[in-house]
């Protein structure tokens, strides 16, 4: 499902809907004039505990959904975090490595920003990007374990060495928050309650033969457009809703504009 464009789930949605309450209406009145008014009442509460259940898996998606937006955020700021301290620790390095090792962070900083512009779709593009990443940590833990072969002060190396290995350790948890996501059950089972719910309504109003065409319509226009909301949000680099990069572009400009 996450293969597909939002845009054309949230349409077969919608004209889903609006053919099952057509043709629930239209079965609702072939049996208006056989159905008593307990048969009426029965389906009214059918209908309302529906509409209680669509009510609830959609605030549950919608809460995953932001839930996963808000850890994507986070996860942003906390690997630029760390990687300010990494590069702020070089200071500590003895002065044969420490232009090189800052050198080698300035370079994984525009790798990371980089990274982080490119579309999830782009799968040669970005996995490109992640192994040259994966090959400057390498090296600047090569040049981590060359300090501390120079340098034996836990105080200074040491320092470094912990916030390297936190800025490696956010770059792990941010790229593994790219691939959570809202179970595809879930959103599947969303997506049938919202449509059993359609025609539900749509029964519900030929039983009595009266039915409100446009608060119908306008109901199930904003059913579509939560559940474009929420899947938007879960599609990270992909939907209309892009998780703000801005703070590792403060950090390139800042670690740049250094000399």
């Amino acid at each position: 499902m996450y293969g597909q464009s939002t845009a054309l789930i949230v349409f077969l949605l919608l004209t889903c809907m609006l053919i099952a309450t057509e043709l629930a209406y239209r079965n609702g009145l072939r049996k208006q004039m056989v159905a008593n008014d307990a048969a009426k009442s029965q389906i009214n509460t059918l209908q309302a505990s529906m509409l209680g259940l669509l009510a609830l898996l959609l605030s549950f998606a919608f809460s995953l959904a932001l839930q996963r937006f808000d850890e994507r955020n986070q996860s942003v700021v906390n690997e630029a975090n760390a990687i300010g301290t990494t590069y702020l620790r070089t200071q500590l390095l003895p002065l044969s490595v420490r232009e090189h090792t800052q050198t080698m962070l300035k370079q994984y900083i525009d790798l990371r920003v980089e990274e982080g512009q490119v579309s999830l779709a782009d799968v040669e593009k970005r996995d490109a990007l992640i192994k040259k990443t994966s090959q400057i940590s390498d090296q600047l833990w090569a040049l981590a374990m060359k300090s501390v072969e120079l340098d034996k002060s836990a105080v200074t190396t040491g320092m470094f060495v912990q916030s390297l290995n936190d800025t490696i350790d956010a770059f792990g948890k941010r790229d593994a928050g790219l691939q959570r996501h809202v179970p595809e059950t879930v959103v599947l089972l969303l997506l049938i309650t919202i449509i059993m719910t359609a025609a539900t309504i749509g029964y519900a109003s030929g039983l009595t033969g009266q039915r409100a065409v446009f608060a119908t319509l306008a109901l199930q226009i904003l059913i579509s457009m939560a559940v474009f909301l929420t899947i938007d949000l879960d599609r990270p680099r992909r939907g209309f809703i892009q998780v703000s990069q801005l703070s590792m572009l403060n950090l390139q400009q800042s670690v740049h504009a250094k000399q």
